[in-house]
């Protein structure tokens, strides 16, 4: 996977939150939070899984929220700030934290009410091996976001050390035929790339925040967007 060893490090687990979503980030968090839960809920007695957890960020939000929720992630270090995150917030007993590779689940089939990934499909190399694992565990719902090609993230992408892979509509298709999913809904979202609202100071990001939110509600806004929050279910 993409930039594997930089994700597993100590350090970078360690800064992971606070560099991303400090300041002007925190804006991209109550978005990927409120996509999440929105998609997801209701949540009592649904037993989720969250492929790519990370740092648990949304793992320890939807265990408070009741829901029965295993986090996976090939990195320790990462799910190491998952478990003390979750001890903080006094949700500990309703969540689980595994290593796993998401190429290969260690669950049955259909053993998930609902699966969900965040950030994962950006470092893919076998997005679609990846998404029929997804389905394979999932009795019914499967929710993802991407990064898209035609929008300001491709300059952005340029950027960055690692990259990202970035999906046109057709490929978000593909992805879905691969899983044998049907999407019931899709939202689109920030035309100003992550990267940027992640430099900028609160009260700067703000006022661009809700420009952002302005013009992606003309028209054309959707063919904007730098992300994309798809809502699948697994064909019976």
């Amino acid at each position: 996977m993409k930039g594997q060893e930089w994700y597993q490090a100590d350090e970078i687990a360690k800064a992971y939150d606070d560099k991303r979503f400090s300041q002007g980030g925190r804006i991209i968090d109550r978005r990927e939070k409120e996509a999440a839960l929105s998609a997801l809920s209701p949540l009592e007695d649904k037993r989720i899984l969250e492929v790519a957890c990370g740092t648990g960020r949304f793992t320890v939000m939807l265990a408070d929220q009741g829901a029965d929720i295993v986090g996976v992630d090939i990195s320790n270090a990462m799910l190491e700030q998952g478990r003390a995150k979750a001890v903080a917030a006094g949700v500990d007993e309703a969540v689980e934290f595994l290593r796993a590779d998401a190429g290969r689940l260690p669950f049955p089939d259909d053993y998930f009410d609902a699966v969900f990934a965040m950030r994962f499909f950006h470092l893919a190399p076998d997005p679609e091996g990846y998404i029929r694992e997804m389905c394979r565990v999932s009795k019914r719902q499967v929710f993802f976001d991407t990064f898209n090609r035609y929008s300001a993230r491709s300059v952005y992408n340029w950027l960055l050390p690692m990259g990202s892979r970035l999906y046109s509509e057709r490929e978000v298709g593909e992805l879905l035929l691969a899983g044998e999913l049907e999407l019931v809904d899709a939202s689109h979202d920030f035309i100003v790339p992550y990267g940027v609202y992640r430099e900028l100071p609160g009260w700067l990001a703000a006022p661009i925040r809700n420009a952002d939110v302005s013009v992606g509600r003309m028209p054309f806004g959707d063919r904007l967007s730098s992300v994309s929050y798809w809502d699948a279910r697994v064909r019976e």
